[in-house]
């Protein structure tokens, strides 16, 4: 990809397409407020990543960079809604839920899945069922249609990679 874009390319494939990327994205969300931010996300991306040259189908790289900004917004809003959820059933046992504990708990739950990336997506799930719902083992074997002694496996094999990414210098 070339990050050497001029800055007028980057300004026509916006006049060209950014009301289309809106309509394509508010069908997709239902939400035309978050159709827009995701729009104008797609193109801070490109002036930040920059965009192929030459740009052989514009809506279609367009699209996909908007479907894994609107991916990345969806895992985020999941990950703010279990916070809230986990602070909601813990009840009196938190002091305050204030903005910034809210964006430190989220900044620290996005660490945790850009750690657990690299593992097989079965795996992640496995010990995010396990850790993040608390589901015992025989439930998330019921859910994910495997054994619970894979489930064991699973979440131990998580469990290695937490431990050596924290402790292995």
């Amino acid at each position: 990809m070339s990050s050497a874009v001029a800055p007028s390319a980057i300004g026509q494939l916006y006049a060209d397409h950014h009301h289309w990327l809106v309509r394509w994205l508010v069908a997709r969300t239902r939400c035309p407020h978050w159709a827009s931010d995701v729009s104008q996300e797609t193109f801070c991306r490109l002036i930040e990543k920059g965009i192929p040259s030459p740009l052989r189908d514009a809506r279609s790289y367009l699209t996909v960079v908007a479907r894994r900004l609107l991916v990345d917004d969806i895992r985020r809003r999941e990950l703010e809604q279990a916070l809230v959820d986990a602070a909601a059933m813990l009840g009196g046992q938190v002091d305050e839920l204030t903005p910034d504990r809210i964006v430190e708990a989220v900044q620290m739950l996005e660490g945790l899945m850009a750690l657990l990336t690299p593992l097989p997506a079965d795996v992640r799930e496995a010990f995010l069922l396990r850790r993040v719902d608390g589901l015992g083992h025989a439930e998330i074997a019921a859910r994910l249609g495997i054994s619970d002694r894979t489930v064991k496996r699973h979440v131990a094999r998580a469990y290695a990679l937490c431990y050596t990414l924290a402790f292995d210098d």
